[in-house]
């Protein structure tokens, strides 16, 4: 038996172990440890709770968006406010072009490197590039001149000897499959990706004034004013802008993304029989519409059941420390419901770097979240499963397309394969809904309805002594919620579950794994001293530790201190 350790496993976005024990060359056990820290709950205790979106975005300097959306709706949800419709497609838009930049960027920048031997590229032919691209779609940028521009670049770019992100990887592992013209025409779509996803945001920048961090989210609406002959406001120029923003994210998706997709799948088959997880998935719903219904339905799947969607209570989940550098002052073995939550640090991990964890005792700063005592998977997979299983019709056409493409069967949805082909879904089906609800907006503004925010109970005096909400949100990596308790116009308390405290979990009290931990158990590890296979599965859920973990001091006392020698 041999142990093996990853640290930090994740290419950006908070720093994440992973400890793993292998035999007979596959994952036996692993550990899924969180190894940094930060908080925001204690900072926002006492504070306006009107406020609190502009406080929680700073929990990730990425996911921005997703926390000011979850903590408005939370207060929403406690003062009983009901937002006027061209808000709530405002947000959508906002929280939809979000969505479709996060999985781009996720598939290239942070997760296609696990499948993609760049260097390899170096050896093909782009005049066989070429044909390859242009057998997966009408891409404007398939010609032999360009792929021969793009390894030229990659060349000037290896010879210097300066591989930056490039660097550190596991390059002529025996585990990658692509072909080199292949691997010429990832790399080529990579760059591109980089150009792209700078553009297609401007739209955060339109709506939201600034990216990352937009300004004008605002409990009851939005703050930016709807007049189409104003210069100062969301008007006609804008609008028309924003199609063209919308546009061009839809076609990179339909004839980049998705077909690289497939083309990467497509040699990577035994995936599908990888990666599968603790088997449950639970999805929150996104995308509401003027009567609350959402666009994406909520519901949980349990133990791989596709004929089942069970409904969602948020009643029904609590968190353990049993596992983490938490403790809860009602004792071991005992979790907390959100509402209840609290952010009390006890760290007992390694005094010094490079030290295995003692994984019989606490080893994260994550928390250990449950459903009803179960271990959840969240994330694209866990939306496209409930959408899938509760007959969404646009998604069941482009699963079953995709499965169809594939050869494989719905099974193979359970899956690192099915996981990764999960998000270009999610994408796909979020970027041709993004033009509706811009199409609904405009006619709600050609009939002359410039409402953008409730009026009602924006003064506190208008509120309960005491009220208490919760906000959910499918975030681009999964369910986000975020619990908040009101006394006297003031925040009493404050807790968010992110997506990757649901997935990045330590076992809980019963020993019961988190969804990492569980998806690594049986992976085959053909070098186990280059586990690129590690990372391929842990990628596949795009972690995001930043959100994830806690602190405990808000007035600046030293917690840790961790010493390099």
């Amino acid at each position: 038996m041999a142990k093996i350790v990853v640290d930090p496993i994740t290419r950006i976005e908070g720093h994440l172990r992973i400890e793993a024990e292998v035999n007979g060359g596959r994952i036996s056990d692993a550990w899924s440890s969180a190894t940094m820290f930060r908080g925001i709950e204690k900072i926002l205790r006492g504070r306006d709770p009107r406020d609190a979106w502009f406080w929680t975005q700073r929990f990730c300097g990425v996911c921005t968006t997703v926390h000011s959306i979850a903590s408005i709706r939370a207060v929403e949800n406690a003062l009983k406010i009901k937002i006027p419709p061209n808000a709530e497609l405002i947000r959508n838009i906002i929280i939809g072009i979000q969505n479709v930049q996060d999985h781009v960027i996720h598939f290239y920048h942070l997760h296609a490197l696990d499948w993609v031997d760049i260097t390899s590229g170096l050896r093909a032919d782009p005049a066989a590039t070429s044909k390859l691209a242009a057998s997966l779609s009408d891409w404007p940028n398939n010609s032999t001149t360009y792929f021969k521009a793009v390894q030229d670049k990659l060349k000037a770019f290896v010879n210097t000897g300066r591989l930056g992100p490039f660097g550190n990887a596991y390059w002529g592992h025996p585990a990658y499959r692509l072909p080199p013209e292949a691997n010429l025409m990832a790399t080529a779509h990579y760059l591109e990706a980089l150009e792209w996803q700078k553009d297609v945001i401007k739209i955060h920048a339109i709506l939201g004034s600034k990216n990352p961090h937009p300004q004008t989210f605002l409990v009851g609406g939005m703050a930016i004013p709807i007049d189409p002959d104003s210069q100062n406001a969301l008007n006609a120029d804008k609008l028309i802008e924003i199609r063209r923003l919308l546009k061009k994210a839809q076609d990179f998706v339909e004839k980049v993304y998705i077909p690289d997709l497939l083309a990467v799948a497509s040699f990577y088959k035994e995936w599908a029989a990888i990666g599968g997880g603790v088997g449950n998935y639970m999805c929150y719903g996104e995308f509401p519409d003027a009567s609350g219904n959402m666009w994406f339905p909520a519901g949980a799947i349990l133990n791989k059941d596709l004929s089942k969607v069970v409904k969602v209570d948020q009643g029904k989940i609590a968190e353990y420390v049993d596992h983490s550098w938490f403790e809860n002052s009602t004792g071991a073995g005992k979790g907390l419901h959100p509402y209840d939550g609290e952010t009390e640090v006890r760290y007992t991990g390694p005094s010094a770097p490079y030290e295995y964890l003692d994984t019989t005792a606490k080893y994260s700063f994550v928390k250990s979240p449950r459903y009803d005592e179960k271990a959840m998977e969240v994330g694209p997979l866990a939306r496209v499963l409930v959408a899938y299983a509760s007959d969404h019709r646009e998604t069941k056409a482009v699963v079953d397309l995709v499965l169809q493409k594939l050869g494989v069967g719905a099974d193979a949805l359970f899956s690192t394969l099915g996981r990764t082909a999960a998000r270009g879904i999610d994408c796909l089906l979020v970027a041709r809904q993004n033009t509706r609800f811009l199409d609904e907006l405009i006619g709600n503004i050609s009939k002359g309805d410039y409402r953008i925010h409730a009026n009602e109970k924006w003064d506190p005096s208008e509120w309960p002594a005491e009220a208490q909400g919760y906000g959910m949100h499918e975030a681009p990596r999964g369910a986000l919620g975020h619990w908040i308790k009101i006394k006297d116009q003031k925040i009493a308390n404050y807790q968010a579950v992110v997506p990757s405290t649901w997935n990045a979990s330590p076992r809980d009290a019963t020993g019961q794994r988190g969804p990492y931990e569980a998806a690594l158990i049986g992976t085959p590890l053909a070098d186990p001293g280059k586990p690129l296979e590690i990372l391929r599965t842990i990628h596949s859920f795009d972690p995001c530790l930043a959100c994830a973990v806690h602190v405990l001091d808000a007035t600046g006392n030293e917690l840790v201190k961790v010493k390099v020698s």
